[in-house]
């Protein structure tokens, strides 16, 4: 099924929900206007549903070759991606002083959601050459900026993050992986990585590696991990000792190479040191946020997709007679209410899921733009807070919305014709990979709660009840019971974060962390829920400003049936972290019977 590009959705979500018109207002986007990112949107959709989108389903039949250590992408793979690069969107959110267009990360998240909606095994490889770009860009000396960036920026090399190891996974204390210092400047680099994306392919002529590794004298744990930049092919031209050893038979994302790759076989692979010595995650939390905001993005953008698909096919699909159904004949599925639930979850959740990713690409931009140092402060904070929410809530929707597409198509989700299955295969490794959901969970409950003291999530609260308060004030009855199962839903995590922070605060973890799931899901009902109710009051707001767009009372519709029918989970969730993450040790016992 042909992808379309949800252009005035993205638009109408970063101008009414995330904040971009006022952002342009404040000046932290210099000459860009609310008009020019609206035309760069609709050429990115146009480019992701001409271009890539109709190269997805063959990259998922075909996927990738190894032979003689040699990748070869899906047929097209390559000049999509050279089409890709001309066109200047690689280097969109780049440096301009090595030749990008410096815009803001919040424009390119909404185009890195098109990228992986029209396919998210072409869209995984520039995330990652992004991610390099941050991490040179603050970390990198001017030789390696001056040798590597222009490259990089561009899109002519690409580049990866090599980080996870056998015997290690997410424990990265526990790699192996050895660099000697030559007494140059350069490092022989030793060791095996594992589940590297894009860490051989026929795109381009070179690739650049960041690696893990530990230097000889290294302490023991996270705190004796260097950065290595260690690339494919050498400044001189010569082939660097490195090469990839296997490819991952995946479940999915089949057009993406995901390889083993070998540093040292022979005299050792060189590298250059990123940062300082034994400060490698130092410089990996650099680019983290932004990285795991971009899988965030892959959640969503795989739940529009299949979303898309399952709209689709409700409508062509004649099964029965629905009830009410006038004339002759059978009804198409869509008039049958259970379907009309199923589509309508999933096009809510995925609209949560948008707002919350570009919500926290906007607290990113301000916290690179804002021109005072406490203003950034705070928005580096609220970034920190929701990064963890956008990655896990966005990537569970991914696989819970290409699930319900599968069976929204029923038998004919389950065979390959349709594609549906594609979706769900594809969006679940999404959830594990750039730090499991569970961590994710982990990380907001135990580091970003704290935040100045609690203050940050506290802050972030007081917002989503204000606008409780201002859908309080609306008379329209279209909203329904919007405000008062909102306000139930917010008033849930308010109280179970302040359960939740006095026990990380009392040094209580136990507890906490069997409750950091439900809490971070919790979390993502209230936000997303305040989310659509910024979109609807706007929407709202316009109708009663003569907008005749049918597009604003469907945005009022949709909010009220998130506020009504999901976020009402809240105070399940809110139970379950109050009562029930307690006796979660106890009941353990029964895992072993």
């Amino acid at each position: 099924m042909a992808y379309h590009a949800p252009v005035s959705d993205i638009a109408f979500t970063m101008r009414h929900v995330a904040g971009f018109d006022r952002a342009v207002e404040d000046g932290l986007y210099g000459d860009l206007s609310v008009d020019l990112a609206e035309t760069i949107l609709e050429e990115a959709g146009r480019f992701a549903a001409d271009v890539i989108a109709p190269l997805n389903r063959e990259g998922d039949k075909y996927g990738v070759t190894l032979v003689d250590g040699i990748i070869t992408t899906a047929p097209g793979w390559k000049e999509a991606y050279t089409a890709w690069t001309e066109a200047g969107w690689n280097a969109l959110p780049g440096p301009v002083d090595f030749g990008g267009q410096g815009l803001p990360t919040l424009l390119n998240s909404a185009c890195v959601e098109m990228w992986n909606s029209a396919s998210m095994a072409f869209g995984i490889g520039p995330i990652l050459t992004m991610g390099a770009i941050e991490a040179l860009v603050a970390h990198g000396t001017d030789d390696l900026r001056a040798r590597y960036l222009e490259k990089l920026v561009s899109g002519t090399w690409t580049a990866t993050m090599n980080l996870t190891e056998p015997q290690a996974g997410s424990d990265l204390a526990a790699i192996r992986s050895r660099a000697e210092p030559v007494g140059d400047g350069t490092y022989r680099i030793r060791g095996q990585k594992i589940f590297i994306t894009y860490g051989e392919h026929d795109l381009t002529d070179n690739i650049v590696h960041l690696v893990l590794a530990r230097l000889p004298d290294a302490p023991a744990g996270t705190r004796g991990i260097s950065l290595f930049l260690v690339p494919k092919f050498l400044p001189d031209g010569a082939r660097n000792d490195l090469r990839c050893a296997g490819i991952e038979h995946k479940l999915g994302i089949h057009g993406s190479p995901t390889c083993t790759m070998v540093f040292g076989d022979h005299e050792g692979a060189i590298g250059w040191l990123l940062g300082e010595e034994n400060r490698g995650l130092n410089c990996m939390f650099t680019m983290m946020n932004n990285a795991r905001l971009a899988v965030g993005l892959q959640g969503v953008a795989i739940a529009e997709r299949a979303y898309q698909q399952a709209l689709a096919y409700a409508k062509e699909r004649r099964q029965g007679r629905a009830p009410g159904a006038a004339g002759d004949g059978t009804s198409p599925i869509v008039d049958y209410p259970d379907v009309q639930r199923n589509l309508l979850t999933m096009k809510a959740l995925t609209a949560a899921s948008r707002a919350i990713c570009y919500m926290t690409a906007a607290a990113i931009d301000r916290a690179h733009r804002e021109p005072g140092e406490a203003s950034r402060r705070r928005a580096q904070e609220r970034a920190s807070l929701l990064t963890p929410v956008a990655k896990a809530f966005s990537t569970d929707v991914g696989v819970e919305v290409a699930s319900i597409g599968v069976q929204v198509h029923g038998g004919m989700g389950y065979v390959e014709e349709t594609g549906a299955a594609q979706h769900l295969r594809d969006a679940r490794i999404a959830p594990i990979y750039e730090g499991t959901n569970g961590i994710q969970a982990i990380d907001l409950v135990m580091r970003k709660l704290p935040l100045s003291g609690g203050d940050t999530v506290r802050a972030q609260i007081a917002a989503m009840r204000t606008t409780v308060t201002r859908l309080m004030k609306e008379g329209t009855p279209l909203f329904g019971n919007t405000a008062p199962r909102l306000r139930d839903a917010v008033e849930s995590l308010d109280r179970a974060t302040g359960h939740l922070l006095k026990l990380v605060l009392a040094n209580v973890p136990t507890e906490a962390l069997a409750g950091a799931t439900p809490y971070l899901r919790l979390f993502a009902l209230a936000q997303g829920g305040a989310a659509l109710a910024d979109a609807a009051l706007a929407a709202n707001r316009m109708m009663g400003e003569g907008d005749s767009d049918p597009a604003q009372g469907s945005r009022i519709a949709l909010c009220r049936f998130f506020a009504e029918n999901i976020a009402v989970g809240a105070r399940g969730l809110e139970d379950q972290i109050l009562s029930g993450a307690g006796f979660v040790q106890d009941a353990a016992v029964a895992l072993a019977r």
